[in-house]
């Protein structure tokens, strides 16, 4: 039995690290190219989406000197989430996970962010927030998805520009990074796209929060759909894990972003520095008007717009970036 696995970048405070992934029966949805045209890229998304996740498969972390065992979960995911005290220069680093099973003996380099103190932490969502998805149009969304390959898929225009200054913000003319998170109701299956993406644009790196896996082409119908409680809950969990940041919030109209998001500086009005909603029709809608002036009633700034270039002035107003 062949066995290939996936890591997601992980992150790191004072206390503790977190590092996820998943084990899979032959192919890992990385292995299926996003750069074949048409129908071969549609069948390449489908085979992302009919995955045979591994239960009960032995996965190691190898981190500064620490070594650690845990198994994969029904779904395939294992997760590592370990006391941790050593001191550690914020940045990238670069960790070993590794998974034996039967014959083979896998080994794979993961990443773990440990933040620069005293910066923003900016959470932006993906699909209509900077990846132009079509997410209220259920046809319309599938049919980008099967026929645009990584080539043809576009983000918003001055999107990086905007995600570039954020990830400067504050910073006095140091040459550091603030730390970004990509929150979405899009599947782990499409993890290495979303890589892809965020590469080709030249979008900040960032830690990957995604929705609990799909097996099969039933599901693949109605990836991104459905509750979207988990993206609260995992914003939730990072400012709790980093509760001395300022937050900016970014996401779209098209589905919960503004909802979650009251939620959110509700719980937190001292760490969230702005909310952006994007506009994504023709008119704004009148409930998320109501919610974002809801929002400003607290702490935080807020911004409904339609282009990029409106929330960094928008940004520069406020002062978050020069």
């Amino acid at each position: 039995m062949k066995i290939d696995i996936s890591v997601y970048r992980g992150y790191v405070n004072e206390k503790e690290l977190v590092l996820s992934g998943h084990v899979f029966k032959s192919w890992a949805p990385s292995q299926y190219s996003i750069q074949k045209r048409a129908f071969k890229h549609a069948f390449a998304i489908f085979k992302m989406f009919s995955i045979k996740p591994l239960k009960n498969i032995p996965v190691s972390l190898e981190f500064q000197g620490i070594k650690t065992t845990t198994k994969s979960l029904d779904d395939g995911y294992f997760s590592f989430r370990i006391p941790f005290t050593q001191k550690l220069e914020s940045g990238w680093h670069n960790c070993s996970v590794i998974c034996k099973a039967n014959t083979y003996n896998i080994v794979t380099t993961g990443e773990i962010l440990k933040p620069f103190d005293g910066m923003y932490g900016i959470i932006s969502d993906i699909d209509d927030t900077f990846l132009i998805s079509h997410s209220s149009n259920f046809f319309k969304k599938l049919y980008v998805m099967l026929m645009q390959n990584i080539d043809k898929r576009q983000v918003f225009e001055d999107v990086s520009e905007h995600y570039q200054a954020l990830s400067l913000a504050g910073q006095d003319g140091h040459q550091l990074s603030n730390s970004f998170f990509y929150v979405s109701s899009s599947e782990w299956n499409l993890y290495p796209f979303i890589i892809a993406i965020a590469n080709k644009y030249q979008l900040p790196k960032a830690v990957i929060k995604l929705k609990k896996i799909k097996t099969g082409i039933g599901d693949f119908l109605f990836t991104g759909r459905g509750n979207h409680d988990h993206k609260f809950n995992k914003i939730k969990d990072i400012i709790s894990f980093y509760p001395l940041s300022q937050y900016i919030l970014l996401g779209d109209d098209s589905q919960k972003d503004p909802y979650l998001y009251e939620q959110i500086c509700k719980l937190f009005p001292e760490n969230i520095k702005a909310v952006y909603i994007r506009q994504t029709g023709k008119h704004q809608k009148e409930a998320v008007t109501g919610i974002l002036q809801n929002i400003s009633s607290l702490k935080p700034e807020t911004l409904y717009f339609t282009e990029s270039k409106s929330a960094i002035a928008h940004s520069k107003r406020i002062g978050i970036i020069d």
